[in-house]
């Protein structure tokens, strides 16, 4: 599943507005603020990009410090929320997380990114129906710029909730909007295998290899979807690539394990 981050303006950029945002004079004479609220916001968006930088460079210590700082200007400055909940997310701090990704979602009501992201959160916290009113909300928005994620997260929810039918039309309507989304591309397959339509979910998973580098679970699903076809050529071709790719994966240990 995957989480958005609406961009923020360039480092350089923001930092070049923030200085030059001095004072003015007034034909009387007297000096006055231009845009205080405007320079916070400048300095708001300043920090919050270092601090993306830093979580980017997995240096978390000083992400948290930066983004902290960013919301010391402007309490309400909703990517910096957005990135404070990415970091509590990493470092398992799932109270903090979800404090974040939720106020982002209450600042910014309508915005297709915000809504996705928490709904995102909740899902992988088992809170299905919640995160299913998320994501709808999230498509509501007309101005949504990739709607097609949303879809995708909203398709991969359902199939966790154990929905399998709803979560084939939902991910179909993800590749209507992308047809290269590999999320999504993923999740129909294991829903066709989890039908036993093998031949089908071996087509998805050849689409998903030509638009996503190789990842555990694809190559366990592609494993298990060439044994159910009687290819065990191409399913030793599968695991193969797993254990040498991926030893530490949870999947690589639950195959070496039945074996």
């Amino acid at each position: 599943m995957r989480l958005e981050r609406a961009p923020l303006i360039a480092l350089a950029a923001a930092l070049a507005v923030s200085q030059g945002c001095a004072t003015s004079q007034t034909p009387a004479g007297t000096v006055k603020n231009e845009g205080a609220a405007s320079q916070r916001e400048e300095a708001a968006r300043v920090h919050a990009e270092l601090g993306k930088a830093y979580l980017e460079q997995g240096k978390l210590d000083v992400a948290l410090e930066k983004l902290n700082q960013s919301l010391s200007f402007d309490a309400d400055y909703a990517d910096a929320h957005t990135l404070l909940g990415v970091l509590y997310e990493r470092i398992n701090d799932q109270a903090k997380a979800e404090e974040h990704y939720k106020r982002a979602a209450q600042l910014r009501p309508k915005a297709g990114a915000e809504l996705n992201n928490y709904g995102t959160f909740l899902c992988k916290s088992g809170r299905y129906n919640e995160a299913e009113t998320y994501f709808q909300r999230a498509l509501a928005d007309p101005f949504y710029k990739t709607p097609a994620v949303a879809l995708s997260n909203s398709g991969t929810c359902l199939l966790r909730a154990g929905k399998r039918d709803q979560a084939e039309t939902v991910l179909r309507q993800s590749l209507d909007r992308d047809p290269n989304d590999a999320e999504a591309l993923i999740q129909l397959a294991s829903v066709l295998y989890e039908k036993g339509d093998y031949l089908k979910a071996r087509a998805f998973v050849q689409r998903f290899e030509t638009v996503k580098s190789p990842r555990p679970d694809a190559l366990l699903l592609g494993r298990n979807i060439e044994l159910h076809l009687g290819d065990s050529r191409g399913a030793g071709d599968y695991t193969h690539r797993l254990l040498q790719g991926f030893p530490e994966s949870e999947q690589a240990h639950w195959l070496s394990s039945q074996r």
